[in-house]
């Protein structure tokens, strides 16, 4: 049969009638209706990385579980202490340190202070700073933003996981300081520190909830400045470096009294305001001044470490 007499194929398939018909690829879907930005069908970015996945992901690393032994172990190994230490306190003494041994609210009270300056700071520190950074260490960031993950969508999965972790840590030190003292010295009235006063332990329980609360809310600093640090570099060491040599260097001029009223805007400045809140007439000036100057610096440095981070060059 000449070319000229050929018929033309059966775009029907080999049961069709004859009748030509557009042809469907036969495997795959259709996304002929997609959107105008080429994205591909069924990708939800609301469904990308899930804050349980993130949340099992960093409850499984090493550095996670050592911190939170550390944060558990603290309370007993205080008792300890007390237990070997020299009996009795000194006479007539109302330091915080010598009154830590009259009950577990005490105890717990004493365990917050002398953990609040340091080993919450490098807890907070570690779970802020090392989220983002240890990604880009790792090489796995630029896999993350090609699943694909929005930019905002990961860093604020990151920020909610890590404020969580920060939030246990602050909690979990008190919470357990209580049981240990109160297993070891009993559960007594509260004895204040200063004046010697007594409160009963009925009437303290609350407010110390007010005070774990407060303490959490006076590390959002150093949260927030681990968090704008971790999305610049990729050395989480560095990261969490910063934002502890930030504390160090914000109580040292906290103690120049040359500064006069200026140290009041240090974000280390109202962190013992608690103490106010154990007294018989509590006293919540401190606290809500700290408050307000945590807040407004961790707002302006989290903003910044968004806008910081929607410019990040992550392959290079």
């Amino acid at each position: 049969m000449s070319a000229a007499k050929r018929p033309a194929p059966d775009l029907a398939g080999p049961a069709g009638d004859g009748e030509r018909t557009t042809p469907v690829a036969p495997d795959g879907p259709d996304t002929r209706g997609d959107d105008a930005g080429g994205r591909a069908p069924g990708y939800a970015p609301g469904r990308t990385l899930p804050l349980r996945v993130e949340f099992v992901r960093q409850l499984r690393r090493r550095r996670t579980m050592a911190m939170f032994a550390v944060l558990l172990a603290l309370p007993w190994v205080l008792v300890v202490a007390f237990q070997f230490g020299p009996a009795g306190r000194g006479q007539g003494s109302l330091r915080l340190s010598d009154l830590a041994t009259a009950g577990g609210l005490n105890f717990a009270a004493f365990a917050l202070s002398v953990s609040a300056n340091f080993l919450l700071v490098v807890a907070v520190a570690l779970f802020c700073g090392d989220t983002v950074a240890s990604e880009a260490n790792w090489s796995s960031l630029r896999y993350l933003l090609a699943a694909p993950v929005p930019r905002d969508r990961l860093l604020r999965q990151k920020l909610v996981v890590a404020l969580a972790y920060s939030a246990a840590a602050v909690t979990v030190l008190p919470l357990m300081a209580l049981l240990a003292g109160t297993l070891a010295f009993g559960w007594n009235d509260i004895t204040v520190p200063g004046t010697g006063e007594v409160i009963p332990a009925a009437d303290v329980l609350p407010k110390f909830a007010v005070v774990i609360v407060y303490a959490l809310v006076s590390q959002l600093v150093v949260a927030a400045v681990a968090f704008l640090l971790s999305v610049g570099t990729d050395s989480p060491l560095g990261a969490v470096g910063g934002a502890v040599g930030l504390v160090i260097v914000s109580s040292i001029l906290q103690a120049v009294e040359a500064l006069g009223t200026l140290r009041e805007f240090l974000p280390t400045f109202w962190n013992a305001a608690w103490l106010d809140a154990l007294a018989p007439e509590p006293d919540y000036s401190g606290m809500v001044k700290g408050v307000a100057i945590s807040v407004t610096y961790s707002v302006v440095l989290v903003a910044l470490a968004f806008r910081r981070f929607r410019r990040r060059d992550v392959v290079s």
